[in-house]
């Protein structure tokens, strides 16, 4: 008003104007944000300014208690009247840095600059948030002095925007931009080499069983990974941007997908083994190279699903951080999604774990015709010098290679499918576990009524059997080789020890140097020890009457059911799901997605207005 201009046309004041309006005169505070009040429910009870006090600030319906029980209503910091807005309806927190984060109470109607809010989303000054129909409130907070942005998102056309999916970039979220810079919008996503995969809760369904189904067919040249990466991708979105009952749905189809692909696959494979062929055809034994293209599936269904495993353990372990934060840890519905969760978990442990004792069974499978000739064959060939540490199979002698040949083999494989490390020990922990128990047994039960316990036999075992270590030493498995054949290393070192040595030594020497045997295995080893022509063993190998009944009932064959337990690895994914997509094949099968959701979503639309896919302009 210019100056005067109230004295001649509002005439003497009255001192209860005044005092309303210096109500009215209300500054926001300086050092706290606050939400500044555009829309309300009710005037006269509706504030201006609503100050966040503490961290984190809940917004919910005034009550004394929650309909369950007469129990107290959860903490609210500002009540609002609208009856469409639940007890506990929004949460804002606001640390000190920005941005702020805002998220929706499961079922509560609010919008963040117009769009319907499913998920957390970062909350800048001068955002707007609508909580039901009826409130309207702006972000600000002065402690980010000038750092927001200088032009509020919500405008319409706004510059530089990604569209949030594909059908929806000629939607209204876009309004204000050209047709043409829709369509360019949309094609830099559909061809761009940014990490996400954008769907619609009703295109998961087929999204996830097309990602499955190429993963089961093996068709394309994806990187071992690929597959763990797209369903990433597709979990990675639930999470962020689908309302929040969503993952656990997605969870739990995503897991069993994976499961009936997994025993699909398990089913073909045991259908083309031999033993399953009509009677009269010959077994032939398995080959190195047949197992492997054979376990290839089930090792990259193992690798991917391990990763994946880690992924959605990082996203559970973040829903429950996000409940214990805001005081809903025993919520009903959260307890629930909880629950659903933990049934996909396991469904994804169930199908590491059977891949993984289908891989190890048809590798053993195929050592045990191999493994013999570590006691039989002679590296002492005619002419021929032993090989040394590090050197090649084909160095290796004519005995030795196809055993050598099996573990080469699997170390391929597990490098070719990019096998978790933890789970590429634990395979050749349980595989030198059975190489090592087989050859014990076998040793044992020779010695049964045979000339087979002497020194020169027992050095052309020592021998193959360093050799076999020197060549895992070489190919970076020599430690867990060591600990896995101990016990068949201490068998033969005895039976190495020249016979003079051994006649001098005592039961009681003996079972000191050589603790890892039994007092039965050892009784064994000694008793049939040949010492030459009607020569028994010495009294003093006889046990004493404390260990006679440890001999006597005692089990020389080692256990095959006492083999490590397998434990999943733990720690973060491996799977890289920032930074560009720089592998070209993993960038085409993405591009392949977003072009097939694109065509589901303009299926729905009535022909006149459907639209392709638009191409981008090139630079």
């Amino acid at each position: 008003m210019a100056p005067g201009a109230a004295d001649a046309q509002i005439g003497p004041a009255d001192p209860g104007d005044f005092d309303q309006l210096t109500q009215c005169l209300i500054q926001a505070p300086s050092n706290r944000p606050y939400f500044l009040l555009l829309q309300g429910y009710q005037d006269s009870q509706d504030f201006v300014v609503y100050v966040m006090t503490r961290e984190q600030h809940v917004f919910g319906r005034g009550g004394t208690s929650s309909s369950r029980g007469g129990s107290p209503a959860p903490y609210v910091d500002t009540f609002l009247t609208a009856p469409d807005i639940l007890p506990r309806h929004c949460t804002v927190r606001a640390g000190p840095e920005p941005p702020a984060m805002v998220r929706p109470a499961r079922g509560a109607p609010v919008t963040h600059n117009g769009c319907l809010l499913l998920r957390e989303a970062e909350l800048h000054p001068g955002d707007l948030l609508g909580l039901g129909e009826h409130f309207l409130f702006m972000y600000k907070d002065p402690r980010a002095g000038g750092s927001g942005p200088a032009r509020p998102s919500w405008l319409p056309g706004r510059p530089g925007a990604t569209p949030p999916g594909p059908g929806w970039a000629f939607s209204c979220r876009l309004c204000g931009r050209g047709l043409q810079e829709r369509g360019e919008a949309l094609a830099a996503y559909l061809d761009g080499r940014e990490p996400v995969l954008r769907f619609r809760p009703r295109e998961e369904e087929a999204l996830l069983g097309e990602i499955v189904r190429a993963a089961a067919s093996g068709t394309g040249d994806l990187p071992p990974l690929g597959p763990a990466t797209l369903l990433a991708l597709c979990v990675q979105h639930s999470a962020r941007e689908l309302e929040l009952g969503h993952l656990p749905r997605l969870l739990g189809r995503l897991a069993r997908l994976i499961k009936e692909a997994v025993w699909e696959k398990i089913k073909e494979i045991g259908d083309r083994q031999p033993e399953n062929h009509p009677e009269g055809v010959p077994e032939v034994p398995l080959t190195p190279e047949a197992v492997s293209v054979e376990l290839r599936p089930l090792m990259l269904w193992m690798a991917n699903t391990t990763e994946l495993l880690s992924f959605v353990q990082e996203k559970v372990l973040e829903m429950e951080k996000e409940a214990d934060q805001e005081g809903l840890s025993s919520d009903p519905q959260l307890c629930n999604d909880l629950e659903l969760c933990d049934e996909a978990l396991a469904l994804l442990d169930e199908v590491i774990m059977c891949t993984f004792q289908q891989s190890v069974y048809y590798l053993t499978k195929t050592l045990y015709s191999t493994l013999p000739a570590l006691l039989d064959s002679n590296p002492f060939t005619a002419g021929a010098e032993l090989p040394g540490p590090g050197a090649e199979l084909e160095a290796m002698p004519p005995g030795l290679r196809p055993t050598l040949g099996v573990f080469q083999a699997a170390l391929e494989l597990t490098s070719q499918c990019e096998l978790h490390p933890d789970l590429v020990s634990q395979t050749f922990g349980y595989l030198f576990f059975f190489s090592n128990a087989s050859l014990l047994n076998s040793l044992m039960e020779r010695g049964q009524g045979r000339p087979f316990y002497q020194w020169s036999r027992a050095v052309q075992i020592r021998t193959n059997l360093d050799l076999v270590l020197d060549w895992l030493q070489g190919a970076g498995l020599g430690d867990i080789a060591t600990e896995f054949f101990r016990k068949l290393s201490i068998a033969v070192n005895l039976l190495c020890v020249p016979r003079t040595s051994l006649l001098k030594a005592s039961w009681s020497s003996l079972r000191t140097d050589y603790p890892t045997l039994t007092a039965a295995q050892l009784h064994h080893l000694l008793s049939h020890y040949q010492l030459g022509p009607g020569r028994g063993p010495p009294s003093a190998w006889d046990p004493p009457p404390a260990e006679r009944d440890a001999v006597d009932t005692g089990d020389i064959f080692e256990s095959f059911s006492s083999h490590p337990p397998l434990i999943l690895p733990l720690g973060s994914s491996r799977l890289r799901l920032s930074g560009p997509v720089t592998d070209d094949a993993l960038h085409r099968e993405l591009r392949r997605l977003r072009r097939l959701l694109w065509d589901l979503e303009q299926q729905e639309l009535p022909a006149n207005h459907r639209h392709g896919p638009p191409v981008a302009t090139p630079p």
